[in-house]
């Protein structure tokens, strides 16, 4: 079975939740499916699974930033060669700020200058606009599915 991992920074929880919901998404989809708060994970470990998801919440109004315990990670990344590895990121943010999800785009572009494959486009990971309420939740679990779809898809082609 192949193995995924989702890491994830979360200020209030809200991008917690909405990668559980993901992670049931991708068990659904046939993965094995590892969940880390980014506090607990390291980046070079990434590369032992099949397929990786990035999380983050949206710090900041005028920039793009990350949540602040995601800035470590998300530097380590420039280390790593990722090698068509199949990846996706996501997050949550404010649509009332400059950048809506600017932490989601700055995780794209950084697998994607690594070599990832992100198994969506630049610009079109999963975004939630303020607090994730059930309807939300379904749809990150409906995302997760899909990502893993498209996952297998890739891998037997």
């Amino acid at each position: 079975m192949a193995k995924a991992i989702v890491v994830y920074a979360s200020e209030t929880g809200n991008t917690e939740s909405v990668a559980e919901e993901v992670v049931k998404g991708l068990e659904e989809g046939g993965l094995d499916v590892t969940l880390k708060n980014v506090e607990d994970s390291d980046a070079r470990e990434v590369l032992d699974y099949d397929l990786v998801l990035l999380a983050s919440s949206t710090w900041g109004d005028e920039e793009k930033e990350l949540h602040e315990s995601m800035v470590d990670f998300y530097e380590d990344l420039k280390e790593l060669d990722f090698a068509g590895k199949p990846a996706a990121a996501f997050g949550c943010g404010d649509s009332s700020y400059t950048h809506f999800c600017g932490a989601v785009d700055l995780l794209e572009e950084r697998l994607d200058e690594r070599g990832a494959k992100l198994l969506h486009g630049l610009g079109e990971g999963f975004r939630v606009d303020g607090d994730p309420d059930q309807e939300v939740l379904e749809n990150a679990k409906a995302w997760g599915k899909e990502i893993a779809e498209k996952f297998q898809k890739s891998a037997s082609s």
